[in-house]
Formats: C-alpha cells, structure tokens, sequence
C-alpha cells in the first residue's frame, strides 16, 4: 500500500475539481482501485504503488498547466486523465493551446476568445486599467468583458464587478416604468445578465446579487462613488454623453480595472445629445494605461448574415 498526499494552494479549487467536483469524479472513475480523499487544496490518494505513482504523474502535469493557464479544459482534462503517462505530450497542452481561453464557465463551457481583436482586448485588460473595445454588433465586446470581470474575480485579482449602462430609452429617469426598482431596471441590463449566465451558475449569481459582490445598475447611480478593488464595465457607452463617461473614468479608485464598449453606429440618444464616446477615445488614447481596441464585421461572431448586414449599412447613406 502506497500513499500520495498533493497540496496546490496556487490555483483555483473549482478550476481543479471542477463545477459540483465533476473533474474529481473523472479521477475516481478513471483510478476505481484507489482510495481518493480531498479537502480543499490538498488531495490525498492511496493505493497499488504503480497506480499512485500514475496519477501523481497526472495531477502534477494539470496543476502545472493550471498555474500557466490559469484554466483546464474538461477535454484536456479527461485527455490527461484516462491516458498513459508516456502517452501524454506536454506540448500539446502548451500555452498555445490554451491562450485564447478566459475561463471555464457554467457546466463546463469553455469561454474563449474567438477572433483576433478579441484575444488584443484580453491581452489590453491583462496590460492596462482601462479598455475601450469599439466596434459594431455582434463582435462579443460585451461577453468577453464580462468574461474578463469574473476571470478576475475568480481569480481573487479584484473583490467586485460592477456592470453599468446608461438607461437612454428612459432617458435615465425610470421613475413612469412599472414595478419597484429592479424591474426597471433589468430591460436594459438583460444582456449582461445573460453574459453572467453564461459563466456562473443561477445559484452563484443570486449569492453575488445579493452580497453585492457582482453589482448592475444603471450609469446615473454611478455618480458620487469611488470604485476601488473592482472590475467596472460600460456597456453601451456611445448612449454616454461626455459628461456622463467622464463622470464613469474618475469613479475608479485603487486597484480598479474599466472596461468601456461601444458601438458608435447605434447611438440612441436625442439628436440635440451628442455621443461622448468618440471624443474620449480621442482624448485619452495618449495616456499610458489606457488602451483603444477597435473592433470590425470580421469578429462578428453571432450568425452569419450579421457580418453582411453590417457591411450593407456600412455602404448605403440610409443611417
């Protein structure tokens, strides 16, 4: 009888067990002869001495690309898992492999970047504090953002995210909409909503929700704060006047990261408003720290005919 006792307090625990320990099940099925016990970061197994010394080989090579990666997928999981040591390349889990992922979502989804302006905005977020990601619809600004939010909070790197947009259709006045507070409220923040789902379960959204960890409201209730330990999202910026973007870049406070998206073609506000998006990418793309990402039809990633029906906007004088 072999013992093995593997301590990683270097990465995630969900990341390592995987949503309702679906990866630690993986490894008892795949090793039915072991004894398995795991507390937190420690995992103990016990054992056939060549059975233990092959799933050692095993955790150790997942805990090293955990710490590169920062994320596993289930594939490359169960890959590493149910083959031989021998049989097992490093290299085809190398860096390369992994570097488009954000983060392992709800039930296992992989999260990704998908086009190349989406992998320049994860690798803007990683180098500066704030991000404007410009572009059209449909090119996943506001998915990756949100993915980047809870990639950052579930990685401890802030203690908050908080997604804002400005409510222009009401002209940031809800007050005649029927129902309390939220139920005005939520209309114009589905999307974000939706992002979250994607990434986090009901049940961890409603804890975050109601703890305040994962704040939405409009941009008016912005005014006054100091966003500090947070990721903060814009969405919907070019519905921000100057004024009110303004307003959004001096809440943030110590360790706080901003990501602003836009879509400059599909500005709802009266005709007597203008936009203060374009004129802040302007403004603030000489400062270090801030970066401008601009995103085209070519990262459109919902159906196929979007792409075209930009590109057919984009080439008429209708708008």
């Amino acid at each position: 009888m072999h013992e093995c006792f593997i301590e990683f307090n270097q990465i995630s625990i969900l990341e390592f067990y995987g949503v309702n320990d679906h990866k630690l099940e993986m490894i008892k099925k795949a090793f039915p002869s072991l004894k398995i016990v795991a507390r937190g970061h420690k995992i103990k197994f016990s054992g056939q001495s060549s059975f233990v010394q092959d799933l050692k080989e095993k955790i150790e090579l997942i805990i090293h690309l955990i710490e590169k990666n920062q994320t596993i997928s289930y594939e490359d999981f169960e890959t590493i898992i149910n083959n031989e040591p021998e049989n097992l390349n490093c290299k085809l889990f190398s860096e390369t492999h992994h570097k488009d992922i954000i983060l392992t979502g709800n039930n296992g989804k992989i999260i990704k970047a998908k086009t190349w302006n989406q992998k320049k905005m994860i690798e803007a977020a990683e180098k500066n504090d704030i991000v404007f990601a410009v572009g059209p619809a449909g090119t996943g600004k506001t998915y990756t953002a949100v993915a980047l939010a809870v990639k950052f909070l579930k990685f401890k790197l802030v203690k908050k995210i908080i997604l804002t947009r400005p409510a222009v259709e009401a002209g940031e006045n809800l007050g005649f909409l029927p129902g309390d507070l939220k139920e005005k409220i939520d209309p114009y923040l589905k999307p974000l909503y939706d992002a979250l789902e994607d990434m986090l379960s009901l049940e961890k959204i409603q804890y975050y929700l109601t703890n305040k960890i994962i704040e939405i409201a409009p941009l008016a209730y912005m005014r006054g704060r100091t966003l500090d330990n947070a990721f903060i999202i814009l969405d919907e910026a070019q519905n921000a006047n100057d004024l009110q973007i303004k307003m959004f870049l001096t809440r943030l406070g110590p360790n706080a990261k901003a990501i602003i998206t836009g879509d400059p073609s599909q500005i709802d506000l009266p005709k007597n408003i203008h936009s203060g998006l374009e004129k802040a990418c302007k403004l603030l793309k000489i400062i270090e720290g801030i970066e401008i990402i601009k995103l085209d039809e070519t990262d459109v990633v919902r159906h196929k005919l979007v792409k075209k029906i930009i590109l057919a906007y984009q080439n008429s004088n209708i708008l």
